[in-house]
């Protein structure tokens, strides 16, 4: 039970139906479509639907109580004593739920963001934080306005740390999301170049992960990238833990070592980890999770426990078996230019390989600088890379610039995924690695569930 009906006209007082009687709610849902038990239907309205018209589908799927927007006229099928919220606006009203189930049930909050491994090291800290708390956490990518509070609303009775990853496209969003979660820990991955185009610079990208600290109480900790001179200007009474490579860092990442399926580092005076991913990138997610782990007091042992044991969201660098024995990362559920080119490192560093094909397609929300971003991922394609394959409008200024830079590399541009598929079945033997990236709305996994084995 999350909460009883009567507990809710604390939170919505104006209301009709049998709601004192104090019948258990299990769990919150705003998809009619979904078999629910026990749940609370909140229907929300967009831009091409209103929930308002599938109340019925939800109670017959087990609603057994509804918000319900107050200008919109009650259907006359519905039972005279269905517990019935009424509100000006239910998306504000799933929000401001979320907020007093939170204060209900009081467990410390771990807020996420960045342009770059925040569901990343969502899942490291996760990992480690449920070997010594009972630990509830963000699934898959509910990471906005709406995930935000479906994920809180999730959280059963009892939950010691709620860590909630949070996304934005635009300003204020960062800032609504920090709000309803009230973080007391804040981690900052890194400042990329997601979503330049609506932000215009990673200045102002900045200006929008720094929203997190509105939200966050007054005694809270921020732990960041240190190595990125744009967090370095942090009000001064707010706690930060910086963690990186650069000697300057609190949490100083060094001799980090990729292996075939494992990377290896040290963080100075704290000691050796390994984590089962791969790359530079990956040890620095990593310290943030281990950083957050020793404010929380969790043990040296728990922490390489949790590590150990972590279960990455999918298509973020997956290495996977494929016909013929051929060896692929899948990491294509999102991409921007500091990602792809910290994929390519790693695909570089990656020994036992005679031939590795990167797989590029285009990363989105660029902006005007498009072409410039998509260019400067040349930067970092030299040997032992053997192969570049692109796909989409701008990817092709990839393997355009690499073939000026580095002509022994194989490089070619494919109008269409089928060619590219076609390509791809010379290069499916045992000695081979192929990398696939791109944004997520280039549907690479096409690709890769092409060759994969199940």
């Amino acid at each position: 039970m999350l909460f009883t009906t009567q507990w809710l006209t604390t939170v919505f007082p104006n209301y009709q139906g049998d709601v004192l009687t104090s019948s258990s709610i299990a769990e919150v849902t705003t998809d009619s479509r979904s078999k629910t038990q026990q749940a609370l239907f909140i229907p929300l309205v967009g831009d091409r639907f209103d929930g308002h018209h599938h109340v019925k589908q939800a109670l017959d799927h087990g609603a057994v109580a509804i918000i319900w927007n107050e200008s919109i006229p009650l259907p006359a099928f519905l039972p005279s004593n269905l517990p019935i919220y009424f509100v000006t606006d239910t998306l504000v009203a799933l929000q401001h739920l979320a907020i007093a189930y939170r204060k209900e049930v009081n467990p410390l909050v771990v807020g996420i963001t960045g342009s770059n491994g925040k569901t990343t090291t969502k899942d490291l800290l996760a990992s480690i934080v449920e070997t010594t708390y009972k630990t509830h956490y963000t699934k898959g990518n509910l990471n906005n306005h709406i995930g935000l509070p479906i994920t809180i609303l999730s959280m059963p009775r009892g939950t010691e740390v709620l860590i909630l990853e949070m996304g934005m496209s635009d300003y204020g969003e960062i800032d609504r999301l920090s709000r309803i979660g009230e973080p007391t820990y804040t981690i900052i991955t890194n400042i990329g170049e997601s979503h330049i185009e609506y932000l215009g610079s990673r200045e102002g990208i900045t200006q929008a992960k720094l929203e997190m600290l509105n939200g966050m109480k007054s005694d809270g900790t921020v732990i960041v990238d240190g190595d990125e001179p744009l967090l370095a200007g942090i009000p001064d009474r707010i706690n930060v833990i910086s963690c990186g490579f650069n000697d300057t860092n609190d949490m100083i990442v060094r001799h980090v070592k990729v292996e075939e399926k494992q990377t290896i580092f040290e963080i100075v005076d704290d000691g050796v980890y390994d984590i089962p991913l791969l790359g530079n990138h990956h040890a620095q997610n990593a310290s943030y999770a281990i950083a957050l782990a020793n404010q929380l007091a969790i043990s040296k042992d728990n922490i390489k426990i949790g590590l150990h044991a972590l279960q990455l969201t999918g298509m973020r660098f997956e290495l996977l078996k494929g016909r013929n024995d051929v060896s692929l990362v899948n990491d294509a559920y999102n991409a921007s230019p500091t990602s792809m080119k910290a994929a390519i490192e790693v695909i570089k560093q990656m020994d036992h390989f005679e031939e590795k094909v990167l797989i590029l397609g285009d990363i989105f929300e660029l902006g005007e600088q498009s072409d410039t971003y998509h260019i400067s991922v040349a930067d970092v394609i030299e040997p032992p890379i053997t192969v570049v394959y692109t796909y989409g409008y701008s990817a092709e200024k990839i393997s355009t610039e690499v073939k000026k830079n580095h002509p022994k590399i194989i490089c070619q541009h494919f109008k269409t995924k089928e060619q590219l598929s076609e390509a791809l079945e010379d290069h499916l033997k045992k000695d081979t690695l192929l990398l696939f990236k791109a944004s997520r709305g280039m549907h690479f996994e096409t690709l890769v569930e092409l060759i994969q084995i199940k």
